[in-house]
């Protein structure tokens, strides 16, 4: 059903960078509940649903749970190992298909009456290719359902320490040079309406975690998971010295200053036009 494309873009690095620090595990304890929960409103049974940037295909599972056996699901991922580890996790739901595959070298014999995409075109550098492949794979009025951040609008409260904030300064600038967008979570709207697509809802999902809260500390120090890539050293955004520093720092302010972290998400439906 597709082809997979052999170029490595700054994005994909970054992911299978993400892939070798075993984050696959990660994506496992992931579900639609916790992670995805304001899609829920939009599946029933029988539908036909394309999930893009499936990770590990733990969200994917709970949706194909949903549209039932009337109801087929594909999720596609470029990370051969979170695919691999899907197919073995899920291997026994008949209705639920996991491919490694881009985007752009996807094919479908058939269109689905809904794709999704949770966190992923954050990493997007062609979006306007990617959402003209959305519309080909959609059927006439299908829907698409698109949960990203606005990662310009992060809120840490107490501020974190220097050393992060200039790590995560960098980590903006990294993004935007490699042709990413950091709040594409809020410009979703106008770019699928420029694409044809109509009745665009927006829907806020902002995740927000407390210091307090013991199982909020490994969400809080997502940003220390961030910083172990050594990729931005390589590329000459960070020196080593302040990217180890920015870990060091911004680990101790959670364990014992942060008292929350909001990061801004939202999920933007649109219906294809007929």
């Amino acid at each position: 059903m597709c082809n997979i494309c052999e170029t490595v873009t700054a994005s994909e690095n970054k992911i299978i960078d993400r892939a070798s620090q075993g984050v696959a595990t990660v994506f496992n304890r992931r579900t639609l509940d916790q992670d995805y929960r304001t899609l829920k409103s939009a599946l029933r049974p029988g539908l036909r649903v394309l999930d893009i940037g499936c990770s590990t295909g733990a969200i994917t599972k709970d949706i194909a749970n949903i549209v039932g056996p009337t109801g087929y699901v594909v999720g596609i991922d470029n990370t051969a190992s979170f695919i691999e580890e899907g197919k073995k996790q899920y291997t026994n739901i008949q209705n639920l298909e996991l491919l490694h595959c881009e985007l752009l070298d996807f094919e479908s014999d058939q269109q689905f009456d809904l794709i999704v995409s949770a966190r992923t075109f954050q990493w997007i550098s062609t979006l306007n290719t990617a959402i003209e492949k959305v519309k080909r794979l959609l059927k006439p009025n299908g829907q698409v359902s698109i949960l990203d951040y606005n990662h310009e609008a992060i809120n840490w409260n107490p501020p974190i320490p220097k050393s992060m904030d200039n790590f995560y300064h960098m980590f903006l600038m990294w993004r935007k040079d490699a042709g990413m967008n950091n709040r594409i979570a809020y410009d979703l709207e106008e770019l699928l309406e420029e694409h044809g697509f109509g009745q665009v809802e927006v829907i806020n999902a902002d995740e927000h975690y407390e210091g307090n809260n013991p199982l909020h500390i490994d969400k809080i120090k997502v940003w220390s998971q961030v910083a172990s890539s050594k990729q931005m050293v390589d590329e000459g955004y960070i020196s080593e010295q302040n990217r180890l520093e920015a870990i060091q720092d911004y680990n101790h302010w959670a364990d014992h200053d942060a008292i929350s972290m909001t990061m801004k998400l939202r999920e933007v439906r649109a219906i294809l036009k007929q």
